[in-house]
Order: structure tokens, then C-alpha cells, then sequence
């Protein structure tokens, strides 16, 4: 019988042992590490499942597994050292320990070597938001009342029971599970930003979850991107970043898309104008309001990617550098 793999996907409020959180974008990536049950049980060919503890969001096929090694982030209680602590909603302090009776406003930060994995799934994906509750998929689980992130199942009850909603795409996933090409893990050594889940969490407390360039938009597709060359201070400044969509991520890195300092203002590279979704950003104001220390920054982004860009590229104003930031 196929497997099925049921992983919870739950943006900033994923409990996940002290850690410092994890980049998931359930339709295309899952990611998680060694220090969780099961870590490396999951394989292509498996049926995922992503939900969010109160529903299916959608299921796929994991087309490969991506291994790397990273140092990641701990959290520990102050008092006992254990990493089983969460926020509380209202009181203070801000967290309560589940090992022992302590209270904290600030927990104690350490560091260790993981292997880290990456599910892609992308090609297969079925968006099924709501399809399953919380309580049917626990139930479908082959350990029902574990609170693990990874939580094994049969593929053939998960099957029937979205069956018996009346969606029809269930037979797809099994068809495509059947045919999903052989893989593996390949390891590799990577670096990740410390610090990066807390610098997004500041900036959805600052704009809400809005990309500074197009407006609101799912947290899952919104990105903290530093407004400067983070790989060159390896710094997180405050008022230095904002939220970008992820093609607006990308594009502003890239320079195609900037902002004008004074005006605050988008500006869209010539190569960007035959797309209909990126020309009508042009003049378009930014979404959300910024600081001086903002303007700061966006002016120094403005002044490689358009002021010193190639003529080539167009005009001395508007040329669209393609040179990374």
C-alpha cells in the first residue's frame, strides 16, 4: 500500500520545539530537519498531505527530498533547558514552560548542526482547502493521537475519505503516486540567515500580511526581504526590510523592479512592461508606509539598479539592471 505522509503547515504559528521556524510554501516545498520524529522516513513517490490542525490545505506527491546540513536556531526554556514551551495569548510573561513551572519573557538561544529536508512537490499539487477537518484527518493517521509534524497514513483511507466528499481529483494523486519517478536524498552544505523567521515576524507586526508593492496577499507567498545586501553584513537591521511578494522579491533583488526614494513610487524595468501584471505597477505608490531609515535604504537600491545602470539597459533613469543586491 502507497504511503502517506500527513505534515503540518502552519506558517509562524507551527510549533516545532524552539526552533526559529521553517520556510514552507505548501503547494510547491515542506521543509524540516533532524531533530524531528521521522525525519527521514518520508521519500518521492509518498502521498503528502499539508494541513494547518484544523483542515487539509491540499495533497500531492513528493517528486524529491532535499538533504543539506545547517546550523539551526534553539530556543530553550531558561529555567530547565527543555525545548517544549509555548506562548501564552494574553498573560505575562510571554511564555510558559511545559517541563516545569517557569515563566519567561525571553528564552534562552543556542545553536546546533542539523541535516535539513526539503520535499518538492510541486507538479502534482491539488489545492483541497477544507476538504478534511482537523478531527478526520487525525483519525486517518496510523498513531491518531500523536502531535508529531510528520504523521504517517495509509494512502488508500486517505483516498476514500476525499473520495467521499464527492472531489474528484483523489484519483489523479493515486495515479500520479504510481508513476512518480524514483529518488533520494543528496546531500549538500548550505547557509541559512539566524535569525530570518523573527525578522519576518517583525515585519508582519509592522504592515500586517501586505507586500509593500502589490498590497495584501497570503502569508504563505509573502517573503521578509532586506532592503540591502544581507549576504554582505550578514545583519538584520531594524526599519531594513519589508514584505515582498515572491516574484516582487525576486525582481527587486534583481533590480527590475525599484522603488524612487522620493516619490515612493514603483518603478518597473522596460523588460517587465510586456507583462500586464507587472507594467500596471508602475507609478503605482507602495502599499504600506516606511520610515526614513526605509528611504534610506530604497535610495541606495535606487542608486545601483537606476542611476548608475548601463545605458544599454535604457534610460539612465529606468534601465532595469539585472545585477543581484
Amino acid at each position: 500500500m502507497a504511503t502517506a505522509w500527513l505534515v503540518l503547515a502552519a506558517g509562524d504559528n507551527r510549533k516545532h520545539g524552539g526552533n526559529g521556524g521553517y520556510d514552507d510554501l505548501p503547494s510547491e516545498h515542506y521543509s524540516w530537519d533532524s531533530s524531528v520524529p521521522h525525519h527521514a522516513s518520508l521519500a518521492a513517490g509518498d502521498v503528502i498531505a499539508v494541513w494547518d490542525k484544523t483542515a487539509l490545505l491540499g495533497i500531492s506527491v513528493i517528486e524529491r527530498i532535499e538533504a543539506g546540513q545547517a546550523i539551526k536556531e534553539i530556543y530553550r526554556c531558561p529555567e530547565c533547558g527543555k525545548a517544549d514551551f509555548q506562548p501564552r495569548k494574553t498573560k505575562r510573561p510571554v511564555y510558559v514552560c511545559l517541563k516545569c513551572p517557569a515563566k519567561f519573557d525571553t528564552p534562552a538561544a543556542g545553536a546546533k548542526a542539523v541535516t535539513t529536508y526539503r520535499s518538492r512537490h510541486g507538479a502534482s499539487w491539488v489545492d483541497m482547502p477544507g476538504i478534511l477537518s482537523g478531527a478526520e484527518l487525525r483519525a486517518l493517521c496510523d498513531n491518531p493521537r500523536t502531535q508529531h509534524s510528520l504523521r504517517s497514513m495509509r494512502w488508500e483511507g486517505l483516498r476514500n475519505a476525499i473520495a467521499a466528499t464527492g472531489t474528484a481529483t483523489s484519483v489523479d494523486i493515486a495515479d500520479n503516486a504510481q508513476r512518480a519517478i524514483a529518488g533520494g536524498h543528496r546531500q549538500t552544505t548550505v547557509r541559512v540567515r539566524l535569525g530570518q523567521a523573527a525578522f519576518r515576524r517583525q515585519l508582519v507586526t509592522a504592515h500586517g500580511e501586505t507586500c509593500a508593492v502589490t498590497g495584501p496577499a497570503p502569508a504563505a507567498v509573502l517573503e521578509a526581504a532586506h532592503l540591502y545586501s544581507y549576504a554582505s553584513s550578514g545583519e538584520h537591521h531594524s526599519d531594513g526590510g519589508l514584505l515582498l511578494r515572491r516574484d516582487i522579491h525576486r525582481l527587486f533583488d534583481l533590480g527590475l523592479l525599484a522603488v524612487d526614494p522620493a516619490a515612493l513610487t514603483v518603478d518597473v524595468a522596460p523588460r517587465l512592461r510586456d507583462y500586464p501584471v507587472y507594467a500596471i505597477l508602475q507609478d503605482a505608490p507602495l502599499a504600506v508606509a516606511v520610515t526614513s531609515r526605509h528611504r534610506q535604504w530604497l535610495r541606495a537600491h535606487w542608486e545601483i539598479h537606476r542611476r548608475t545602470a548601463p545605458a544599454s539597459l535604457g534610460d539612465a533613469k529606468r534601465g532595469g539592471s539585472g545585477s543581484g543586491w
